[in-house]
């Protein structure tokens, strides 16, 4: 009687313990997923131009720069996903770039994203909007042997990460950081300032994405974060900063991250239109504090990343259509020839802008939207609130740059953004809000049809 007692509560306790696993635990092994990480040096060995502050050129290599490269498979489709330490490039490059990627590898537009960490103490490429906007800041068109480098590496190590494909597990979690700040400050005349803003908006949190082997050894993280790469900075009047190739406080803080962890981190910058730092534009990386974002970023990764213990193999990408925003071209704007397809008028007469944005959701939950763009930081967060997506994720910096997209009010409010580094009107906020609700609230729709 004893043993059958014993025998009932030992069926019991193993139903309470099995039951408190997660369930994604259960069905790994139906699961087909697979990924892979590669990380690559993109250090110019020789001097190149830099982008913004003033025209300067390199003197040596303060940090080494990187692309990282995550390929993940689910069996059905593949999707790569690239950080590069970079400032940033245009969509006419990135497409140009698509097409050969597909020429060598067969592998299509849509599923390669390529996102920048934004760092203003990298090498400056192909930017021609800037061109027209600070025609005196870019010198894109002189580093034409480090953009052909770049290009040729990242083909290279994307063709790598693909023959590297191994069985993986997924999962995602969250933190928080205090290390941005709204950066547009108001002065008693009602003028706004790129300063900082402590009662400006501003989104604080940290998306994280693990990705495992199979046998539980990391293989990368993926953490989404809205913050400028402007630690580093150079003041072209007075002829002193930094003047040394880096990858800025993203940079430094991959590193260290990836010291601790042993696998690659790709930073994916947010909506940091107008985020900064909390320490800006220093001349050197001393004055710029630049080892305390390892504290005030990395070690919120790392804890973020320790909290993440239920992984799947049971993935599903559905790289969803893409969407393209029609919103007015600001008046006077000179619009480049190598972004025509960017740009129409419409019966009306009305010059436009076709503004893309792409979608990737990961099984049901998890949706993430991206765009070429410095998003202003209080629209992602209202895309986020109104998303009917238990996880909204927005990677800004994506498949070039179309410039600062800013909200209505701060259109009305003036500065740097809106006057001086933006081809868009006040109507630009409604436009987009209302294309990717929409089609986020659609696309939620057909998974309950």
């Amino acid at each position: 009687m004893k043993v059958l007692e014993l025998w009932k509560i030992t069926i019991w306790w193993l139903g309470i313990v099995l039951a408190g696993f997660p369930l994604t635990q259960t069905v790994q092994a139906a699961g087909s997923f697979r990924a892979s990480c590669v990380k690559v040096d993109i250090t110019p060995e020789a001097p190149v131009w830099m982008h913004q502050f003033g025209k300067r050129q390199s003197t040596g290599v303060l940090h080494k720069i990187y692309h990282r490269v995550v390929a993940m498979d689910d069996g059905k489709t593949e999707f790569y996903l690239v950080s590069s330490d970079l400032i940033g490039f245009s969509a006419a490059f990135y497409d140009s770039f698509c097409q050969r990627l597909e020429k060598e590898t067969g592998i299509k537009q849509e599923q390669l994203w390529w996102t920048f960490t934004h760092t203003h103490a990298g090498p400056s490429v192909a930017r021609p909007l800037s061109s027209v906007l600070k025609p005196n800041q870019d010198f894109s068109g002189e580093n034409e042997e480090f953009t052909e480098d770049l290009q040729t590496l990242l083909i290279q190590a994307i063709k790598q990460a693909r023959n590297q494909l191994e069985p993986a597990t997924l999962g995602i979690g969250s933190g928080k950081s205090w290390a941005n700040i709204n950066r547009r400050s108001r002065d008693v005349d009602g003028r706004i300032n790129l300063g900082k803003n402590p009662l400006g908006p501003v989104e604080r949190t940290i998306n994280l994405i693990k990705l495992q082997r199979a046998d539980g050894s990391p293989l990368a993280l993926i953490a989404n974060y809205p913050i400028h790469g402007t630690v580093l900075g150079y003041y072209a009047n007075y002829g002193i900063g930094n003047t040394k190739i880096s990858g800025d406080l993203q940079g430094v803080v991959a590193e260290y991250v990836e010291e601790h962890t042993g696998a690659p981190l790709l930073f994916i910058v947010g909506a940091a239109g107008n985020i900064a730092p909390i320490y800006t534009k220093a001349v050197d990386e001393r004055r710029g504090n630049l080892t305390e974002f390892n504290v005030l970023i990395g070690e919120k990764i790392l804890e973020a990343n320790k909290g993440i213990v239920s992984l799947t193999r049971d993935i599903v990408f559905t790289l969803e259509k893409k969407l393209i925003v029609e919103t007015p071209l600001r008046q006077g704007f000179t619009w480049p020839e190598e972004l025509s397809e960017y740009r129409r008028v419409s019966s009306t007469g009305r010059k436009e802008i076709l503004f893309p944005v792409s979608f990737l959701r990961i099984n049901q939950d998890i949706m993430i939207w991206s765009a070429p763009c410095e998003l202003f930081s209080e629209i992602a967060m209202k895309i986020r609130e109104e998303s009917p997506f238990a996880h909204t994720f927005y990677f800004g910096y994506t498949n070039g740059s179309f410039g600062y997209l800013a909200t209505r009010q701060a259109f009305a409010e003036g500065g740097y953004e809106t006057e001086k580094a933006s081809p868009f009107t006040p109507q630009v906020e409604d436009d987009l809000l209302d294309g990717v609700l929409t089609s986020l609230n659609r696309f939620h729709t057909q998974l309950r049809d």
